[in-house]
């Protein structure tokens, strides 16, 4: 279903009978009390850009995964529903453990998805302060290999169709029926 082709990685657009909804629709709700926030601490809120430039794609017990939309990349990101963090180190420990598992299951996932040459795992939080991890399928054959994705070309979104495909073979991936 996918392929690598030149100018980087393409999803086929074929779309399936039915591809579970709005790209716009996710679960709601951490499943585990150990990683859930506490009544009393201010609501979470989406940073607008991320929320701008991303589809969702569900929420897992502790971080929401978004489909960046930039198709020349495989692009998830995972952003823990708490609010206020800025860098790991403002997660507790049990918490900071949580995120790690869903960032393994996030990458595995992908992988096994695009079949990538390389995942890329940053968390840099220089454009946008809000903690959020990045989860990059690459290739060698991709537009900025071996660099980084930043700053290299200009972005180009995904068509509806296309979008929709992934979102619905990202949360089958992740084990969302």
């Amino acid at each position: 279903m996918a392929r690598a082709g030149r100018g980087g990685y393409r999803w086929a657009t074929r779309i399936p009978a039915d591809p579970r909804g709005s790209l716009r629709s996710f679960r709601h709700g951490p499943k585990s009390t150990a990683i859930r926030q506490m009544s009393d601490d201010p609501p979470f809120q989406l940073d607008p850009q991320l929320e701008a430039d991303s589809f969702p794609v569900l929420d897992l017990p502790l971080a929401t995964v978004r489909l960046v939309d930039d198709a020349r990349f495989p692009w998830l990101v995972l952003v823990p529903r708490r609010a206020g963090l800025a860098d790991l180190i403002d997660l507790e420990g049990e918490a900071r453990l949580a995120l790690t598992g869903e960032i393994d299951r996030v990458a595995r996932a992908l992988k096994e998805l695009t079949g990538c040459d390389k995942l890329n795992v940053a968390a840099l939080g220089n454009m946008v302060r809000q903690l959020h991890v990045h989860v990059i399928a690459r290739f060698t054959t991709d537009a900025a290999w071996p660099k980084p994705v930043w700053g290299v070309g200009e972005r180009q979104g995904y068509a509806a169709p296309q979008a929709m495909l992934l979102v619905a073979r990202l949360r089958s991936a992740l084990g969302e029926a």
